[in-house]
């Protein structure tokens, strides 16, 4: 029998070629589309990246149901209305029980108790991974206990995302081109790593395996520490304390610089705290070479101020030319 060179790639968990195509009717074929990998794929939280992850697997067929955990009711309404997922609910253990794969996208700090809750309706053999900024932290508080209920937890951080918050902002592309990482451990197993490897390629993601603690530093400086300074400027700059002229001239300039200051402060709050040891050192970092310019300025060094600015454009027109992800995170 022909094979698809889609199915020879990523072969359905359940082997539809061998099924004899007599009995295979148009209400079956729509039913278990070819390109199917996952049998149940549950989202834990569904809003920005939860509900974009439910719209690409639906859109790529990669999962014959996507179910979705949401805290409010009124979430159970949103997901409908934006199709996010087959069936949103605010019953845990019904959503995860004979999940194949189940992916964690709450704020940071909810994931350990929200693991412990569902830990009882984990099927055996059964993948966690997670979207969280922070690695080191995840690993050690969920790794084990996802092990314990005979599943296997590998963690993820696809680096995609936006200011706006809530499945209102989803979109099936929000993956598509953008760095996935993987950060297995010694203990992960082989297969699931390789599944979760292949379900984030499969949503259009391009794949880096780093270790946990490699991804960390990592992010402190090219992630974590952007939103704390457009963070930091966007509450100075907008402070009541300075002319009421001052916020009219804060024009796109500006906007652009300080984007991401919009975003969600309880999930920024709980990746600063997870990572601060090296977001502590980015910061080190940054605010010296912040220092050195002021001494620069102070003793009018318009060659040292000039240094300043032309390193920076040429270090970033080379990382937009070869690198630059596509993603707004």
């Amino acid at each position: 029998m022909k094979v698809s060179k889609w199915e020879a790639k990523f072969p359905p968990t359940f082997p539809l070629s061998h099924l004899p195509t007599f009995n295979l009717s148009p209400a079956f074929s729509l039913l278990y589309p070819r390109r199917v990998r996952w049998n149940k794929i549950t989202l834990v939280g569904v809003g920005l990246l939860g509900g974009s992850l439910g719209l690409a697997v639906k859109r790529r067929r990669l999962a014959r149901r996507v179910e979705g955990y949401v805290r409010r009711a009124a979430s159970v309404t949103e997901c409908k209305k934006v199709g996010a997922v087959n069936r949103a609910t605010q019953d845990l253990a019904s959503a995860v029980a004979g999940a194949d794969l189940v992916i964690l996208c709450t704020p940071l700090a909810q994931m350990r108790p929200i693991v412990k809750q569902m830990r009882p309706a984990l099927k055996r053999g059964a993948i966690v991974t997670d979207v969280g900024s922070v690695k080191v932290s995840v690993v050690k508080k969920i790794e084990s206990l996802v092990a314990k209920a005979g599943a296997h937890f590998v963690g993820s951080h696809p680096m995609a995302g936006a200011e706006k918050t809530g499945v209102s902002a989803a979109r099936a592309d929000l993956f598509v081109e953008a760095v996935c990482v993987v950060t297995p451990t010694p203990q992960s197993n082989k297969a699931a790593v390789r599944e979760v490897e292949q379900f984030w390629k499969s949503v259009g993601g391009r794949l880096l395996t780093l270790s946990p603690e490699a991804h960390d530093a990592l992010v402190s400086r090219s992630s974590h520490l952007p939103h704390v300074v457009a963070a930091a400027l966007a509450s100075y700059v907008l402070s009541s304390a300075h002319p009421k002229p001052q916020t009219t001239l804060c024009a796109n300039g500006f906007r652009d610089t300080t984007r991401i200051a919009s975003g969600s402060p309880e999930m920024w709050r709980d990746i600063a705290v997870a990572n601060r040891r090296n977001l502590a050192r980015a910061l080190d970092g940054f605010i010296g070479d912040l220092q050195k310019l002021q001494r620069s300025l102070a003793k009018s060094d318009a060659k040292a101020v000039t240094n300043f600015f032309e390193t920076a454009k040429r270090r970033r027109d080379d990382w937009c030319s070869r690198a630059a992800s596509p993603s707004p995170e």
